[in-house]
């Protein structure tokens, strides 16, 4: 058994993590689980967003599986994905997207966005800067890239796409405006690259020219490696060409930790409806089983997923259908047996 931490979530959370374990469960999957909160769920219970408990928890097991958290914009706590990726120096955020649902915009999508998750402008060292009598006249926000971290997730991302069978690895970048920051960051992925010369085939791409690529013709891409923001930015796009974030899991990787998440948000306006789709949070779990060496479970959960989307007969609102997330869920349940003997 693999002893899990598990973080329902706010709004649609705890609804779409119950079928997912139901799923986990069906499917053989040997976790335990450890419950506990995050977010508004523990500002409301606990009185703080992130509890000690919680960290305790993923110090522990060294693993979790998160649903979505709601962050305030503007006021409040700072985002709790954030803190827990900073905490546990989860530098690695891997985003794969493939195609699942026939009929979309393409068909047979499949690369993976690997994003450097502790720098860049998201490492939120900002202030303000008064002038004339005005304390706020003025934000800077600093764009922190260091050779550390870039030689890191570059290698990370030529790792993964050895260890995955993957054939090339995209650099993307800025760098011919931020030549200081951005500069850093090409530099480094060209030298890691030759370490890996005639095994993954490397490029790099500016980031506005990779956007519009990734539109014209998503086929050429494998694996995209990139600094924070800018695969904040590309991931949810990428997820765009598969239909969506409600297909869109997350893995967070570091040397203490690995958090796996579904990676749309709360939704509070169909929290406790029933009717939210859980692909993101399962596909996420499968992420999971991945990590614990549990590729099978992984594998026979995504052909029954597969298998439900091309029957067609169980589609959630988001996908132009009437099934409940009860009902999803126990439409994959049914296809697992099918999906082992697949």
């Amino acid at each position: 058994m693999h002893d899990v931490t598990l973080i329902p979530g706010d709004g649609i959370g705890p609804g779409i993590t119950k079928t997912t374990l139901d799923i986990l469960e069906a499917a053989g999957a040997p976790v335990r689980w450890h419950e506990h909160v995050a977010g508004v769920t523990a500002m409301e219970t606990v009185g703080e967003p992130l509890p000690q408990a919680t960290l305790a928890s993923i110090e522990e097991t060294r693993v979790a599986l998160k649903g979505p958290l709601t962050t305030p914009i503007g006021s409040g706590f700072r985002s709790v994905n954030v803190a827990l990726r900073k905490h546990f120096d989860l530098f690695a955020n891997v985003r794969p997207a493939y195609t699942m649902l026939p009929g979309g915009r393409y068909e047979g999508v499949d690369l993976v966005i690997v994003r450097e998750n502790t720098e860049g402008l998201y490492a939120g060292i900002e202030h303000y800067i008064g002038m004339e009598n005005d304390p706020r006249a003025c934000a800077e926000s600093v764009m922190l890239i260091t050779r550390f971290g870039s030689r890191r997730i570059v290698r990370f991302a030529f790792e993964y796409a050895l260890s995955h069978g993957r054939e090339k690895v995209t650099l993307v970048h800025k760098a011919n405006i931020l030549k200081y920051t951005q500069g850093l960051f090409l530099d480094v992925g060209r030298e890691i690259a030759k370490e890996y010369e005639g095994r993954v085939v490397f490029d790099d791409k500016i980031v506005d020219n990779t956007a519009m690529q990734l539109v014209l013709d998503p086929y050429q891409f494998d694996v995209i490696v990139t600094e924070n923001m800018f695969g904040d930015i590309l991931s949810d796009q990428v997820a765009g060409l598969v239909g969506g974030l409600g297909f869109a899991p997350g893995a967070n990787l570091g040397e203490r930790a690995a958090i796996f998440e579904a990676v749309h948000g709360s939704a509070p306006d169909i929290a406790g409806k029933g009717i939210a789709n859980p692909t993101s949070l399962l596909l996420a779990a499968c992420l999971m089983l991945d990590h614990l060496d549990e590729a099978e479970v992984a594998t026979r959960i995504r052909t029954a997923l597969q298998q439900t989307f091309e029957a067609r007969d169980a589609l959630t609102a988001d996908l132009g259908g009437s099934t409940s997330t009860v009902e999803f869920g126990a439409a994959v349940i049914s296809r697992l047996d099918q999906a082992a003997v697949a």
